[in-house]
């Protein structure tokens, strides 16, 4: 099946969407980008996330990251279910979201990025998009993808967790380890020599003791950005 892998540009497609019609690389500019897909409007899974999408939207802003979300529905019932996503939110149900919503009615775009997921189908038997989460960089290309089936709602939390670390890794030297927050401390990248680590780190590099005797764990607070 047609798909993104790592390290690929991001097709320059257009669509309507429920803020009118876009080319996929305007959109995004210099921006870092989230596209993030859903297998049908006014369904209860969705509505959750787009809803909990909706609230982060602020914090997803304040890092310089577009959003934009695709259903394979019209753009009439987008903002029809717009209205929805509001009202469940407890806010005003107005037909529009903080993000445009693209219509692939046709699922050509599902298709065409691999979205489909081949366990889910609707009334008619046509397969339904999984839960596509693509992160794109100013350079618009694709830093990660996460794939759930239709059944799983996803975590946005975590989501903005991932580029938090995307963003900080893109920038320094460094990894994000297991459960990773901002602010926390970081790791060293292994192919960094220690006299080159102690120059990039000022703030200190701690080497973990192991069994093995290698000095592979090595952690640093999270470097500032000036």
């Amino acid at each position: 099946m047609p798909g993104l892998l790592l390290g690929d540009i991001a097709p320059n497609f257009e669509a309507e969407t429920t803020c009118g019609r876009i080319k996929f690389h305007e959109f995004l500019g210099d921006s870092w980008g989230i596209l993030f897909s859903h297998p049908r409007d006014y369904t209860p899974v969705c509505t959750t996330e787009l809803g909990r999408a909706a609230q982060l939207y602020p914090e997803f802003e304040k890092r310089g990251v577009r959003m934009i979300a695709l259903s394979i529905d019209s753009v009439r019932d987008h903002h029809g279910w717009n209205k929805d996503i509001n009202a469940y939110n407890g806010d005003e149900p107005v037909d529009t979201l903080p993000f445009p919503m693209i219509a692939d009615d046709k699922r050509d775009l599902a298709i065409a990025l691999g979205m489909l997921d081949p366990d889910e189908r609707d009334s008619s038997g046509m397969p339904l998009t999984a839960r596509a989460v693509f992160i794109f960089g100013p350079d618009k290309r694709l830093k990660l993808s996460i794939l759930y089936p239709a059944t799983t709602g996803r975590n946005f939390d975590e989501i903005l967790r991932v580029v938090d670390s995307l963003q900080l890794t893109s920038k320094h030297k460094v990894a994000t380890p297991v459960d990773w927050q901002q602010g926390d401390r970081v790791m060293v990248l292994p192919n960094i020599p220690e006299e080159e680590a102690s120059k990039l780190f000022p703030r200190g590099v701690y080497t973990k003791s192991l069994p093995s005797g290698k000095s592979y764990l090595r952690y640093t607070p999270q470097p500032k950005d000036c």
